[in-house]
């Protein structure tokens, strides 16, 4: 992560020794902004648009018993569960700018759990097609990838301006006449900083953000609705984690299935692959989102002067910004040490990794075979982890980057939910092909 950055310049200039990859890295980067989630079209507004309001520092004092239901005027309410709703408020949906949906959608704020077990409030949204269905509606609580450390780059946040791009995604959600509840995840539209990569706290946000979603009254939505879990890239380890925690912590959800894809499921196996490569800016991302989790790690004892000047810039900006800004950096030019060669650092992240439990439900999971982010055998590691603990894993690779995965893959994950929420069988996957 060598850093050549001026007062006058953040986004330093790649070592000339790479400048010949700079056109195919820039439309990788471009492609990434587009694909997952940087609030991109109208980003003067998005830069400016205030997030919704915050939930207070300190969580409200639980009770025993809940309180009556929320209004749709924006409410407060105090109870003590997982899932539990803090406070909601009526926003809106727009997966472009000025473009209208035929929605209701929600700003929520609700009682989830820290990685380490303690209890905290996560923002996100809920959104409910306005088509004229009746009787039961399935949810899919859906894990947005990367977004970049701001709260003003939380989903919830560039929802009402149309610049989530990933909206258009959860737009298709939609129109199969699904509800949607989407997490901020941790410290992203809330106090405190938003623990990005911690594979556990994901999964606690993804799996409340569905609790918070059926039991907001105003989405209309039955308590044992048909619950699919979605989601790519960071989306897909929020969303492995998810499915691999639903049967210890959420089993009252009736979840059908989980659609994840290009998982980042070994952290340090992906930090070493980007390591000087196009995505090295989310390397120390993913570092300040494990201190952040993990204040012990001291993240701030390994850094040099680049290292602090970097990771000011980083956690200020959304993803595309960074990623740029970290073109082919490497971590020794912005630490005094390597911290993932350090013991502890080294157990923080082996915690976040996937496979070693089998989800109690039908997987499909899906992974480019050329992803220039997440190395395919870290995909294909998954799957045989899973297949070998049990698990039912429809494995589909994908010729195709990273990028373009999240597109191409979306959409046979979708038919893949709307058969499982039909009750067809997942019929055992394909674990042995």
């Amino acid at each position: 992560m060598r850093l050549r950055a001026t007062p006058h310049s953040p986004c330093p200039t790649p070592p000339r020794g790479r400048r010949r990859a700079r056109p195919w890295a820039a439309a990788a980067v471009a492609a990434l902004s587009l694909a997952t989630a940087l609030p991109q079209a109208g980003a003067a507004a998005a830069a400016t648009a205030p997030a919704p309001p915050p939930a207070s520092a300190t969580a409200p004092t639980p009770t025993a018993a809940a309180t009556p239901a929320a209004a749709d005027t924006g409410t407060e309410t105090d109870t003590g569960r997982p899932g539990d709703i803090v406070r909601s408020a009526p926003t809106s949906f727009h997966p472009l700018p000025g473009v209208p949906t035929a929605t209701r959608a929600w700003h929520v704020e609700y009682r989830s759990t820290t990685a380490t077990g303690r209890p905290n409030v996560v923002s996100g949204t809920v959104i409910v097609p306005v088509d004229g269905r009746t009787g039961p509606r399935p949810l899919v609580t859906y894990a947005v990838g990367t977004v970049g450390p701001g709260d003003h780059c939380a989903p919830s946040a560039g929802f009402p301006h149309g610049t989530t791009v990933e909206a258009n995604l959860i737009n298709q959600v939609l129109g199969r006449g699904w509800a949607v509840a989407v997490t901020d995840y941790e410290g992203l539209g809330t106090p405190g900083e938003h623990t990005y990569t911690v594979g556990r706290a994901e999964g606690h946000a993804v799996l409340d953000a569905a609790r918070a979603a059926l039991r907001l009254p105003q989405a209309g939505l039955a308590a044992d609705a048909p619950v699919g879990i979605m989601g790519y890239s960071q989306g897909g380890q929020a969303s492995s984690w998810a499915a691999e925690l639903r049967a210890s912590y959420a089993p009252e959800l009736n979840v059908k299935g989980t659609a994840t894809g290009g998982v980042p499921a070994d952290l340090l196996r992906t930090a070493d692959f980007n390591n000087g490569n196009i995505g090295a800016g989310l390397v120390l991302m993913a570092a300040a989102g494990q201190n952040a989790a993990f204040p012990e790690l001291r993240l701030d004892r390994y850094l040099n002067d680049k290292g602090r000047f970097y990771l000011d810039f980083v956690t200020k900006h959304c993803v595309a910004v960074d990623v740029v800004a970290g073109l082919f950096k490497r971590i020794s030019d912005v630490t005094v040490r390597n911290p993932l060669y350090e013991a502890d650092w080294q157990r923080r992240l082996r915690e976040s990794d996937l496979g070693t439990r089998a989800p109690d439900h039908p997987v499909y999971l899906y992974h480019g075979t050329l992803d220039e982010l997440i190395p395919y055998d870290v995909g294909r590691k998954l799957r045989a982890d899973w297949c070998g603990k049990g698990a039912s894993v429809r494995w589909q690779t994908l010729p195709l980057g990273h990028v373009t995965g999240v597109i191409a893959g979306a959409f046979p994950a979708m038919d893949w939910l709307a058969e499982r929420f039909t009750g067809q069988r997942a019929e055992g996957g394909n674990c042995g092909a």
